[in-house]
């Protein structure tokens, strides 16, 4: 009789990813990252577990999106105060906080539960093309260097 594995939490290995986010459409980033966030790139993928690794998002600002969302799609919040309902255009996003953006539409494909709280939390997102996390990075070396 065959057993179902089922992955061990000390068994999960978590690597680190750079996506450059330079001419890429936002939807498709926001999905590239939440994959990678929640592991299901990997064959141990387990929905009860946080089996994701970490990513690195560069080049916020120089995101893309597609058709006229730049003036027509709008962030929302209320601070829960009468007339605390404030609008912001992804134009202005952009401007001010470019990495929101790409935070709230990796956040929005994400569970929304405990679990997705803690896969939130290895998604980094920076406006430059600097960041912090250059020694967690391994750079794979090119076949035509070896």
């Amino acid at each position: 009789m065959l057993k179902t594995y089922s992955v061990k939490a000390s068994e999960i290995k978590r690597d680190w990813h750079l996506i450059d986010a330079s001419d890429m459409v936002l939807g498709k980033l926001a999905t590239q990252a939440a994959v990678l966030l929640m592991g299901k790139h990997k064959p141990m993928f387990s929905r009860h577990l946080d089996t994701g690794d970490y990513v690195v998002v560069i080049n916020a600002r120089k995101i893309r999106v597609t058709g006229n969302k730049t003036k027509q799609k709008f962030y929302y919040r209320h601070s829960g105060y009468p007339g605390g309902f404030r609008s912001t255009s992804l134009e202005e996003m952009l401007e001010s906080h470019p990495a929101r953006v790409i935070e709230h539409a990796v956040t929005g494909m994400l569970p929304r539960n405990r679990l997705g709280a803690q896969m939130i939390k290895k998604l980094k997102v920076y406006a430059g093309d600097t960041h912090p996390h250059q020694a967690q990075l391994r750079t794979v070396p090119d076949k035509a260097e070896q």
